[in-house]
């Protein structure tokens, strides 16, 4: 990843322009073109080192409900957990710690049964289980960039 992807990370996260050619905006902000921006944004997904590009909402407001969940997953199920898990695009983000509960996630749906629902197939499919379900019981909401570059 060169300067330049590092600072198209950085500015996507907070500044990403709504137009009718975002890409062309982003470009001229990097000194780069359009078709230069939408190159290296998919080179970087294909790369794995981001997910996903997209809006966030207030999922509340939306009328859905989400949740924080947690797994103790043995080191031989993890490869098989972590595929459950991101098979669902109701799960925004996940990462692993060290600690019993060893793999964390959110999960975001229309309903508290829903995500019960979701929650027992994943338990299913990777054989891991039970996964604490941990919804909010006060909300937080703070804004995360992950700066690449110095600023």
């Amino acid at each position: 990843m060169d300067e330049t992807d590092k600072k198209l990370i950085t500015l996507i996260q907070a500044d990403f322009p709504i137009t009718d050619r975002p890409y062309a905006v982003i470009g001229d902000k990097l000194g780069i073109g359009e078709d230069e921006v939408i190159g290296r944004i998919g080179a970087i997904m294909e790369s794995g080192e981001i997910r996903r590009l997209g809006a966030s909402f207030d999922s509340r407001r939306l009328g859905y409900t989400s949740t924080l969940c947690a797994a103790h997953v043995p080191p031989e199920k993890l490869a098989a957990a972590v595929a459950a898990i991101n098979s669902y695009h109701n799960v925004t983000h996940n990462y692993e710690r060290n600690h019993y509960y060893n793999v964390w996630f959110t999960l975001i749906a229309p309903s508290r049964a829903r995500i019960r629902e979701i929650l027992s197939e994943i338990e299913d499919a990777a054989g891991v289980g039970p996964i604490l379900d941990l919804p909010a019981t006060r909300l937080f909401k703070i804004q995360v960039d992950l700066p690449v570059i110095d600023e």
